[in-house]
């Protein structure tokens, strides 16, 4: 109910459709402006995973900004945190959009051309016909590959353009009417030294470990879900500004196979040695070996769900296990919920279903906002 009061005071004109919150319809407002919008989550209310349906003017509107929509789709906690995410960047677009309207002075064309013959037009990957978007790039001490996206206002240089990123933390650019890109660019730079720590162990985790979850993960990502073995994972949440502290952890599997897990993660959180590095840390804390890309097939743990037979349903990986030892089947926990459901002999209290395995008939149960 909290969430539903939160949602209603950002967004008053979205209103849930069904009594699972799984549906809503209506408008968001901004500039004074109300857009039809349709938004539908998985059972399991993984914002990742939902489908956003709405007007064309609205999608016109939001098109340059799609990538940005979907890494906050997978970084934003709730639905209500999205819609102000949402509502930020359409305020934004629309910003953008009027703007492009705005006849723009001849010096802000001698101005932006002076900047960028200055900053370097190797650095430029893209520039629109009307010079009000521009692409650049850039690389880290490590040799990895970033862009900045600048959308400029007609009022440039005397505001500054909004900087879109794909960090794991927000982008605040320090800003006077004195100032050029060359002086945005300077400080991306810094920010992506700043980022090196924990883009360094993000990479060895994704080079080094079979990461389940997510499957093509972005720069702004901070979450794996990281293979251990025969349907067995942990899905570390990682501090962006503190990467090689503890991160947070979360076993699925089975409980005879994650329990001693938890338990050695606990015994052992006083062994946490930040000098050296966070995957080594996991492998001495959890007293394990992560199976390597070098000598294992993703395919030898990697099990299809036991109820659609698919391993990627809707983007997601089955992290449901049946805890008899002698079973261990994987499901989804969408498939699992949904099967339990059906079952006349199944019981519920609250959003916990109980019933049976389809396999072995142990009991199981599952948690519609697993």
């Amino acid at each position: 109910m909290a969430g539903s009061a939160a949602l209603l005071r950002q967004c008053p004109l979205l209103l849930p459709q069904n009594r699972e919150g799984t549906a809503y319809e209506g408008f968001v407002t901004a500039q004074g402006r109300d857009f039809h919008i349709r938004i539908l989550l998985p059972m399991d209310f993984q914002l990742k995973n939902a489908r956003i349906e709405c007007s064309w003017h609205l999608k016109k509107i939001l098109h340059g900004y799609r990538h940005i929509l979907k890494q906050r789709l997978h970084s934003c906690p709730d639905l209500v945190s999205f819609m102000v995410e949402l509502k930020t960047v359409l305020e934004i677009a629309l910003k953008n959009t009027q703007d492009l309207h705005i006849p723009r002075p001849p010096e802000y064309y001698s101005c932006l051309v002076r900047d960028l013959e200055i900053l370097g037009w190797n650095k430029v990957t893209y520039v629109d016909t009307g010079l009000a978007t521009i692409k650049l790039k850039a690389e880290d001490s490590c040799g990895r590959q970033h862009l900045i996206t600048l959308k400029l206002k007609a009022k440039y240089p005397t505001e500054p353009p909004d900087c879109l990123v794909d960090f794991p933390v927000q982008f605040a650019v320090s800003w006077m009417p004195q100032n050029s890109l060359i002086d945005i660019y300077n400080q991306f730079l810094a920010a992506l030294e700043s980022l090196k720590e924990f883009w360094d162990a993000m990479d060895e985790i994704d080079g080094k470990t079979w990461v389940l979850e997510p499957e093509n993960p972005t720069r702004g990502a901070t979450t794996r879900r990281i293979a251990i073995g025969n349907n067995v994972s942990v899905n570390i949440e990682v501090d962006p500004r503190h990467p090689n502290m503890l991160p947070e952890c979360y076993f699925l599997g089975a409980d005879h196979v994650v329990n001693p897990l938890r338990i050695k993660l606990n015994n052992n959180m006083h062994l946490w040695d930040p000098d050296i590095g966070l995957l080594q840390n996991l492998k001495d804390l959890l007293e394990i070996d992560f199976p390597s890309r070098a000598v294992i097939e993703k395919s030898d743990f990697a099990k299809d769900c036991g109820i659609c037979y698919a391993y990627r349903l809707d983007g997601t990986t089955p992290d449901q296990v049946c805890d008899d030892p002698r079973c261990g089947q994987p499901f989804h926990q969408t498939c699992l919920y949904e099967w339990l459901q059906g079952l006349p002999s199944s019981r519920q209290s609250f959003n916990v279903i109980f019933g049976e395995c389809p396999y072995c008939n142990k009991v199981r149960k599952s948690n519609e906002n697993e």
